[in-house]
């Protein structure tokens, strides 16, 4: 039985992109299958900002693709990574003397294929460093980084990164920012309800009704265990706790929240989420100087949200709140 507007399954993924690009001419077009770039490239003596990850997560990661952020975005079947022979594509259309950074969602496809690919690129000459995100700490606090999946905490740092590129920082600077980054953000993610695949309609996980998950990952993998469903301020007051023992951010703390919704949580909720997580943060001498309530990375049907908080240098807070950037679905004012 059908249960989404689509029509062959088997399409999916170039129907999306094609219907995305059509929406967004100003600042999006396909380059070649799967590969999308800005409509108005970046001069070749800045650094490119390169991604990659499956489809089905819309808006990302394509949706952050323009001027200000991502450069080029190449992407998979649903849930799925690109192939290695795809992304090294990408990597040569962004060939440019000041390099490529490329910046990697920590799942076992993306990073093999990104690997693959930055050794085919380095053969060919083409100057790239990649840069790996791992912000859910559902593995556990002070988990080791290779266990810690990526989420959407790889968006803002999609911000920073374009910002300082723009900005004409080299490639060894920008690696450096985004390290430090990944050295202070933390992401925490609760469901109650599993995402199904648009190409079969097989749920990934089942959750009970009035049962929710903190931990659960982006594609419904398992996290922290299955618990009774509690208020928005009690879910939202134990997942600023986890996280702020990872991040271990003391009074005076410069902080960015951001509260994603994964697809079927309604923007009521992730507001009263986002009132409590803010009060949480005040009530610890924190200070909240980046934020949003928005939804930058789904996963189809999934109910829940992912809360992603991180201690901010005044560099990261100036790239992020200052600089311009005009992509679908992140837009920034500038100066």
């Amino acid at each position: 039985m059908q249960t989404k507007f689509i029509n062959s399954p088997e399409n999916i993924t170039a129907e999306l992109l094609e219907g995305y690009v059509l929406a967004y001419p100003k600042q999006v077009k396909l380059a070649a299958e799967n590969i999308i770039v800005r409509a108005q490239p970046k001069s070749n003596d800045k650094v490119a900002i390169v991604t990659l990850g499956g489809s089905g997560h819309e808006p990302a990661l394509s949706g952050f693709v323009g001027q200000g952020m991502l450069d080029c975005s190449v992407v998979g079947d649903i849930f799925a990574a690109p192939g290695a022979q795809r992304l090294f594509q990408a990597l040569q259309l962004m060939k440019r003397d000041a390099g490529i950074l490329l910046v990697v969602l920590n799942h076992s496809g993306d990073v093999m294929s990104a690997n693959m690919a930055c050794q085919l690129a380095q053969r060919s000459g083409i100057k790239v460093a990649k840069v790996l995100t791992h912000d859910d700490i559902s593995a556990g606090i002070g988990a080791d980084n290779n266990d810690r999946r990526g989420l959407a905490g790889c968006v803002p740092l999609y911000k920073i990164l374009g910002a300082a590129s723009e900005e004409g920082k080299s490639l060894e600077e920008l690696v450096e920012i985004a390290e430090r980054y990944n050295r202070q953000v933390a992401t925490l993610a609760v469901a109650m309800r599993s995402c199904s695949h648009p190409q079969n309609g097989t749920v990934i996980t089942d959750l009970p009704a009035g049962i929710m998950e903190i931990g659960m990952g982006q594609h419904g993998e398992g996290g922290g265990g299955q618990k009774p469903l509690v208020s928005a301020d009690e879910t939202a007051a134990e997942m600023v706790d986890l996280l702020c023992r990872q991040l271990q951010p003391q009074p005076g703390d410069k902080m960015m929240l951001i509260i994603n919704g994964v697809g079927a949580t309604t923007h009521m909720e992730l507001n009263i989420v986002f009132r409590k997580a803010y009060r949480e943060l005040e009530a610890r001498g924190l200070k909240v100087v980046a934020s949003r309530i928005q939804e930058l990375l789904t996963v189809q049907e999934q109910a829940g949200f992912q809360m992603i908080m991180a201690r901010l240098d005044d560099d990261h807070i100036d790239y992020l709140n200052n600089y311009s950037s005009d992509t679908p679905y992140w837009t920034v004012i500038g100066k």
